[in-house]
């Protein structure tokens, strides 16, 4: 559960830093002044201490239950593996239905899981199975709630408030990353496992209270919501569709892959090469959250310094030393100032790929697009952990973080191949463009319907016309288009004619309302090749009635 805390870290803070500066003078705390987010941020900061708690216990209970490395690392694998199954189901749900009913189910369910392994653990029926479904269900709601609760912070301030909003959440999950840890340890210390448990559960109460007293204006909208499979194949068509966004994935797999030999790994260096007790490893913990808060206040500055390849292969080379000192470093103070470095480079490192991720995603897309890629940290995470811990059983944990060295730094080299940098100027802004299709009386379930623009084209232009008309083709697939094509006309020589199909009429509707800025310059550099009196118009095909 801490990568779970460590992606929203990552995303609150890039988030604040996509949005462009308001023209009016903010402070950074003046979002506090707003009752309901300054009651929810309170909240947050007790429930994700709660979580950080928990997250000790878990682990370390798990260390006392079983010696095999595979049983521990696939504690990690656990509390990974739901946001790789639910983040684009959660997405998608975040589009469509009532937020504030689904956030308060989410903490329903984390009270019922945490009190129940509160109750296991007090009765002494605690068994590693039952930590690693204790995990998992919990885990589950974090997947469930962060495409919430990120979609929510703009009905909580005023527009000009969003930033420091979102900058206020990100050093929130910092400073409970710096408690939590080493309060649970000292819990566990005193106290017992199933105490931590009990306070992780209480710590959510804060939480559902100021989501029950707030009451959100409903939002407005033009169009029906979208069905839930037709927005989740919307959703994976657009990342299809978005070289941005596909270049941050292949990175996110190339580094997390490695990555995750680090967290998987940790709980058996401090119980077993270290000897600690869970205060000592509560510290470790600590060190790694203090270093993330220091990542977090200078990365505005290394950015100045460094675009985002070279800042991901900074980090990813920091991390990779880290790890190495995980293998071989047995001196705690020591080792801890490596786990200071671990956490500098982790919310680097996040933070890099969510601006890529968050900048290539356009915002009617944006929590699905953002959701494909949890789905892929997760997934590269919970396959990490289980395959790390499988070599550490058989090897050893040092051979095991060695392989995982190399690994992260001959995945460095996939930045000369896929870009985050690619396209800087891209601007996602939604723009309204007129069309008579919403003129149109049909009826929004009719479809298929084939949507075609003719092109008058030179001779001469014919070659850079057909190249320049392929970046048409992410336009439509990314706002939904099932298929696209582009024919001369033989019977009309310089006649091209763009054809593209979506599913339903209102398919097209919503079609419309996604055009963003960059989506306009690409269509105004192919109609620049029309030689026709007038723009191209649209004609529309429909399925007939059967």
């Amino acid at each position: 559960m801490a990568q779970v805390n460590d992606i929203q870290t990552a995303s609150s803070q890039v988030a604040s830093e996509g949005v462009s500066a308001a023209p009016v003078s903010t402070s950074s705390w003046q979002p506090l002044r707003q009752p309901v987010f300054r009651m929810l941020w309170i909240a947050t900061v007790v429930s994700n201490i709660g979580s950080w708690m928990n997250d000790v216990g878990v682990n370390w209970t798990m260390l006392t239950l079983s010696a095999d490395p595979l049983a521990v690392a696939l504690v990690q694998a656990a509390s990974s593996l739901p946001m790789f199954l639910f983040a684009l189901p959660s997405g998608v749900m975040a589009d469509i239905v009532d937020r504030r009913k689904y956030l308060l189910f989410s903490q329903l369910w984390v009270f019922i899981a945490a009190a129940g392994l509160t109750l296991l653990s007090f009765a002494g029926l605690v068994t590693p199975v039952v930590l690693l479904i204790a995990a998992f269900l919990l885990s589950a709601v974090a997947a469930m709630s962060s495409p919430q609760f990120q979609a929510i912070v703009p009905d909580l301030v005023e527009k000009h408030e969003l930033a420091p909003a979102i900058a206020l959440n990100s050093l929130g999950i910092n400073i409970s990353r710096a408690i939590g840890p080493a309060l649970g340890g000292l819990v566990l210390s005193f106290a017992g496992p199933w105490v931590v448990f009990a306070l992780n559960a209480l710590s959510v109460l804060g939480v559902t209270w100021v989501l029950w007293r707030w009451k959100a204006e409903p939002s407005i909208q033009r169009l029906p919501p979208e069905h839930f499979f037709s927005a989740v194949r919307a959703g994976l068509r657009y990342v299809h569709a978005a070289p941005v966004l596909r270049n941050v994935l292949v990175r996110t797999v190339a580094f997390f892959t490695f990555a995750s030999a680090g967290w998987a790994l940790l709980p058996l260096v401090a119980r077993r090469e270290l000897g600690l007790g869970p205060g000592g490893y509560g510290i470790m913990l600590a060190c790694i959250g203090l270093g993330a808060i220091c990542g977090a206040i200078a990365l505005p500055r290394l950015r100045k310094h460094f675009d985002p390849d070279r800042l991901m292969v900074l980090n990813s080379a920091i991390f990779a030393v880290s790890m190495l000192a995980l293998a071989f470093v047995r001196h705690f103070w020591l080792l801890n100032a490596f786990e200071f470095l671990t956490g500098f480079a982790w919310i680097a490192v996040l933070s890099t790929l969510n601006v890529g991720a968050q900048r290539s995603a356009a915002k009617w897309v944006k929590a699905r697009a953002l959701a494909v890629y949890l789905t892929v940290f997760f997934g590269a995470m919970t396959l990490g952990s289980a395959i790390w811990g499988q070599l550490a059983s058989h090897f050893g944990i040092p051979a095991s973080l060695c392989v995982a060295t190399v690994g992260m730094l001959l995945a460095s080299l996939t930045a000369l191949r896929w870009k985050l940098n690619k396209d800087p100027d891209l601007n996602l802004d939604i723009r309204d463009i007129d069309s008579h299709a919403q003129s149109l009386d049909i009826s929004h379930e009719r479809g298929p319907v084939m949507v075609m623009y003719d092109y008058v084209i030179d001779p001469q232009d014919v070659a850079e016309f057909v190249i320049c008309v392929q970046e048409i083709r992410r336009v439509r697939v990314r706002g939904g288009a099932l298929s696209w094509s582009v024919y001369e006309d033989i019977q009309r020589p310089g006649v091209f004619v763009e054809s593209f199909v979506v599913g339903s009429w209102i398919e097209h509707l919503r079609q419309l309302e996604r055009h963003t800025v960059n989506d306009l310059l690409i269509q105004s550099k192919v109609q620049a090749f029309h030689r026709g009196d007038a723009l191209p118009k649209a004609r529309y095909l429909i399925a007939p009635i059967m």
